[in-house]
C-alpha cells in the first residue's frame, strides 16, 4: 500500500483500531470517540505526546512490550460505549474519565485546541494542560502465575487430509490430496494457554475442526483425558466430551441467534448439555454465567441486536462455559473488537482460566495478543508444527526462519520499537501440491546456510534446543547462534 501511494501520489486514509498497523503506515493520525474527533497530529508526535485522556486509555489497554497478564494486566476503559442517542453533555468521553470534572467538563461542547509546540495537534480536552502526562497509571491487580497442571490434551502424529477432484464442479478428473495437517504433535497442559500462530492457510482452524468432532482425522490420535476422540464426530460424542471441549469464535456479531434472547440462547446450552435438575435450576445457573462474564443480569431478556460487540463476545463465552469446558478453543476471539474492548474481553479469558483451571487453545494471527496471553506458543506452516515452546523461548532468537519472519512484521504501538523487517515473498504454497524437503524452503532466507540441497530433498528433523523448546529446521547450532533479535526496545 506503501508503494502505490508513492508510485501513484495518492493520498490513503487508512481506518483501523490497530495501532501498532497505524504506527507503520500512516503519517497523521485522527483519534475519534462517539461521533467526533478528540485528538488528531503527527502520527509520532501523538504517540508519544498524547494529549487527551482517551488516546491514553486505548494505549494502557493495547498490549505493549513489556504487559504482562499477571504482573502487568492491561487497564480496561471502564464502562460502555455511549449510543448515539445516549451521548452525555459536555465531554462524550467524560463518565469514563480518570480526569472528569463535574460542572466543567459536562458544562457545554468542548472544542478543538491546538496544543503548545506540536505541529497542527489538536485536543479536544478541557483539561489537557493540566494533567500529568507522565505519571504511571494506578497500578493494575497484580495475578499470582497459574501453576500449569497435567496434560489434558495430547496430539499424536495427527494428519487430516482432504481428497478433492480436479473437477471439483462437475466431478471426474484425477482426485488430488489437500495435506492440511501433517504430523501434528503436542500437548497442553491443565490451566494454561497455548497459543497457536501462522499464516491463513497453515492448518489452524482444520486441527480446531478436528479437534470439536467437526471433522475427523485422517490417522494419528487425540487424546482427551486418555480417551481418543480423533475418530468420533460430534454427532457420536457422548454430553460430557462435547462439554469438555468448546469453541469461542471469531465473531460475536454472526454466532448468535438473533431471534432468541441473550438468556435462552445460555439456556439452550445447560439443556444440551444436561446442567441442572430443573429450569429453575438452570435458569440460576444463567444467571451466574452472566456474573461470570460480567454482564448485568438484566441482559438476560435482551436481543442480540441490543448488545455492542464486546458483549456479544462475552455471551459466547458464557455459552461456551455453561457445560463446565475444560478445554476452550478461541480461533480469533479478539480481532473483530474494538482495542478497548480486547482488553477486557482478554483479561476475562484469563480470570475464567484462573477460576476453572481452563486450558485454553488460543488461535492468533495478533502476535502481541499471543505474547501476553500465552504461557506456551505453537508456529504452524503448511501443516507443519515448526516451532513450539515457552512465550520467552518463541519470541527470543533462536528462532525459527518463519518464526523470525512472523515476528518482524507484528505491528507494535511504539515509537521506541525497533524491528528488523523481513518481508516473505510469495504466498503460501497450496497444501495440494506442497514443496519437497521443508515446508518453508521455498521462501527461507536462510537457505544458502545449509550446505547442498539438502531442504530440497529432506523433511527437516525436530531440534531440541532447550528444555520445552523444539525447532523443524536443517540449520546447524552454529548458524541458530548467530541470529539477532527481530525486535528491539531502543533506549529512551
Amino acid at each position: 500500500m506503501k508503494d502505490l501511494a508513492e508510485k501513484y501520489g495518492t493520498s490513503m486514509l487508512f481506518i483501523s483500531h490497530n495501532l501498532g498497523l497505524i504506527l507503520d503506515t500512516c503519517d497523521r493520525l485522527c483519534v475519534m470517540y462517539s461521533g467526533e474527533a478528540v485528538e488528531t497530529g503527527a502520527v509520532a508526535e501523538v504517540f508519544d505526546a498524547m494529549r487527551h485522556p482517551y488516546t491514553q486509555a486505548l494505549f494502557r489497554s493495547i498490549p505493549l512490550p513489556g504487559a504482562d497478564k499477571n504482573a502487568r494486566p492491561l487497564i480496561a476503559i471502564p464502562g460502555n460505549f455511549p449510543l448515539p442517542h445516549e451521548r452525555p453533555p459536555g465531554c462524550n468521553f467524560g463518565p469514563r474519565c480518570d480526569y472528569f470534572e463535574p460542572g466543567r467538563c459536562d458544562a457545554a461542547d468542548i472544542p478543538m485546541t491546538p496544543v503548545e509546540g506540536g505541529l497542527r495537534h489538536d485536543s479536544r480536552c478541557l483539561k489537557f494542560t493540566e494533567i500529568d502526562w507522565a505519571a504511571p497509571p494506578k497500578a493494575a491487580r497484580a495475578f499470582p502465575k497459574t501453576p500449569v497442571g497435567e496434560p489434558v490434551l495430547r496430539v499424536e502424529d495427527l494428519q487430516k487430509y482432504y481428497e478433492v477432484s480436479a473437477n471439483a464442479l462437475f466431478g471426474g478428473g484425477e482426485t488430488k490430496v489437500v495435506k492440511a495437517n501433517e504430523t501434528l504433535s503436542f500437548a497442553a497442559h491443565e490451566g494454561e494457554t497455548l497459543a497457536i500462530v501462522g499464516e491463513s492457510g497453515c492448518g489452524k482452524s482444520t486441527f480446531a475442526k478436528v479437534l470439536m468432532g467437526l471433522e475427523t482425522a485422517t490417522s494419528g490420535q487425540i487424546l482427551l483425558f486418555d480417551e481418543a476422540i480423533q475418530d468420533t464426530p460430534i454427532e457420536d460424542r457422548n454430553t460430557a466430551t462435547v462439554s469438555s471441549v468448546q469453541m469461542v469464535f471469531q465473531n460475536p456479531f454472526d454466532t448468535l441467534n438473533p431471534s432468541m434472547t441473550v438468556g435462552r440462547q445460555i439456556l439452550r446450552a445447560l439443556e444440551v448439555f444436561g446442567q441442572g435438575a430443573s429450569d429453575a435450576e438452570r435458569q440460576a445457573r444463567m444467571l451466574e454465567l452472566l456474573d461470570l462474564v460480567k454482564l448485568p443480569r438484566a441482559f438476560a431478556e435482551r436481543m442480540p441486536r441490543q448488545l455492542s460487540g464486546g458483549q456479544k463476545q462475552r455471551v459466547g463465552i458464557a455459552r461456551a462455559f455453561a457445560g463446565g469446558a475444560k478445554i476452550v478453543v478461541a480461533d480469533e476471539p479478539v480481532s473483530a473488537l474494538d482495542v478497548s474492548v480486547q482488553a477486557a474481553v482478554t483479561d476475562l479469558l484469563m480470570e475464567i482460566q484462573r477460576t476453572n483451571r481452563t486450558t485454553l487453545l488460543f488461535i492468533s494471527h495478533d502476535l502481541s495478543v499471543v505474547r501476553y496471553l500465552s504461557d506456551r506458543v505453537m508456529v504452524m506452516y503448511l501443516g507443519h508444527v515448526v516451532e513450539i515452546g515457552t512465550t520467552d523461548q518463541v519470541f527470543a532468537p533462536p528462532y525459527h526462519p518463519y518464526t523470525e519472519a512472523l515476528l518482524s512484521a507484528v505491528p507494535i504501538a511504539d515509537t521506541h520499537v525497533q524491528k528488523k523487517r523481513i518481508l516473505l515473498e510469495g504466498d503460501i504454497p497450496s497444501a495440494m501440491d506442497p514443496p519437497p524437503g521443508c515446508p518453508f524452503q521455498t521462501r527461507c532466507r536462510w537457505k544458502a546456510q545449509v550446505p547442498g540441497d539438502k531442504c530440497d530433498r529432506e523433511m527437516p528433523p525436530i531440534v531440541t534446543l532447550a528444555p520445552g523448546h523444539q525447532i523443524k529446521c536443517h540449520l546447524s547450532p552454529e548458524a541458530f547462534a548467530s541470529m539477532e533479535p527481530v525486535i528491539k526496545i531502543a533506549a529512551e
